[in-house]
């Protein structure tokens, strides 16, 4: 990956917020929110740190354990020409390789289909000591997206804070 500014990786990201509304926006249906709040975290990953050649057996990981906001995913895999672009405008669409959740089998760039909230940081786990095991020449990382959801109630009024953290898995905490 090139080496890029964060002002390049503002750029970026505001281009991915775009799609992902855009792509919501098209399928009536999703969570524009959570692809919004990811969008940083993403760009910086796809774009300056992670190695996502996908003919790379050694590539890095990316797991989006809250994978209702994939349109975050799917927006930066269709910049980096994973697919046609094109296909960015058939999110949720019957027989469309994006639809509400990744999935590995049916979109090229997804490393592992989720959806339920929490299992991606296991599957990270698994993939970074598989790289281990295997004793990967690379030092596998896998990166994990997760949301940790805290609620308070108040009388009849509900608040829901969402932060995004990424666990890195490196062969040498193993």
């Amino acid at each position: 990956m090139p080496k890029r500014s964060v002002a390049e990786l503002k750029d970026i990201a505001t281009e991915l917020r775009k799609t992902a509304v855009t792509m919501i926006y098209e399928a009536q249906s999703g969570h524009p929110g959570g692809s919004l709040s990811a969008a940083d975290f993403v760009a910086a990953l796809y774009f300056k740190y992670m190695n996502v050649d996908p003919k790379w057996e050694d590539r890095d990981r990316f797991v989006l354990s809250k994978g209702h906001v994939a349109p975050i995913q799917y927006a930066a895999l269709g910049k980096l020409g994973y697919f046609e672009e094109s296909v960015l405008h058939t999110l949720r669409k019957e027989g469309s390789p994006l639809q509400g959740h990744p999935s590995m089998v049916k979109c090229p760039g997804i490393d592992i289909s989720t959806g339920s909230l929490g299992q991606g940081l296991a599957c990270a786990v698994g993939m970074a000591f598989a790289g281990k095991r295997d004793k990967n020449p690379s030092g596998l990382t896998a990166w994990s997206v997760t949301a940790r959801h805290r609620k308070a109630r108040s009388g009849k009024r509900q608040t829901r804070r969402t932060s995004i953290r990424s666990t890195t898995l490196l062969s040498s905490l193993m």
